[in-house]
């Protein structure tokens, strides 16, 4: 993997950039802030840009394409169509969406590495900006770690929009972030990215200390 000349990175963040992909609740926010107050690096948080800061884009998008500006029906999003689709759908999706945030990321300037964690920054689509696979970690939950979460995680449980069927729209949407962690899996190997799966055995902390070995030569 090399870096891709022809990406606009106008203060080189993106060439210098570390970054940690993967599953939903696995621990990335987590981990990636106690890296941030052990090694006083710059964390960006692509779910909370995505689901906040993005929004005009997304509008904006929608309106170009010819569709309505409101997000769509919420039992067409979350109830109605198949777990499978879901994911598909999801990561059709990740390319526009990685876009703006490398729009954020390239305003970005600091004295310090800028680790950029979240689901969305797939393998396929980091690999382009890395000079080296080392600059990269995806962290999956297993299968019982993921319902750990779904228990003790008031936020992982609940389904943001009203639906007509709530309970349908959780299996659905724990299905589907089951899948799209499994293509982030297939992605990281096929490109030579570790893989890191979690599994509740050890403490954040303890998960914090194999990530920043992984990450050493870029945090000093």
């Amino acid at each position: 993997m090399t870096a891709d000349s022809g990406i606009v990175d106008p203060f080189g963040t993106l060439k210098r950039a570390l970054w940690i992909c993967g599953g939903q609740w696995a621990g990335k926010s987590t981990v990636s802030r106690l890296l941030a107050r052990r090694h006083g690096i710059t964390v960006y948080h692509y779910d909370f840009h995505d689901a906040r800061a993005h929004e005009d884009r997304r509008v904006a998008h929608r309106l170009r394409n010819g569709l309505p500006a409101a997000d769509p029906d919420p039992d067409a999003v979350w109830v109605d169509p198949t777990p499978e689709r879901m994911a598909a759908d999801t990561i059709a999706g990740f390319p526009l969406r990685f876009e703006w945030a490398l729009d954020d990321l390239r305003a970005l300037v600091s004295g310090r590495p800028i680790l950029a964690e979240g689901w969305g920054l797939r393998p396929e689509l980091v690999a382009p900006l890395l000079d080296s696979p080392r600059r990269m970690i995806v962290m999956v939950p297993t299968d019982g770690f993921r319902e750990h979460q779904l228990r003790v995680l008031p936020r992982a449980v609940a389904v943001a929009h009203r639906v007509s069927d709530p309970e349908r729209a959780q299996r659905n949407r724990i299905e589907r972030d089951r899948l799209v962690a499994e293509d982030a899996v297939r992605a990281a190997k096929s490109l030579g990215v570790r893989v890191l799966e979690i599994d509740g055995s050890a403490d954040a902390e303890a998960v914090a200390d194999v990530v920043a070995e992984h990450f050493a030569p870029y945090l000093v």
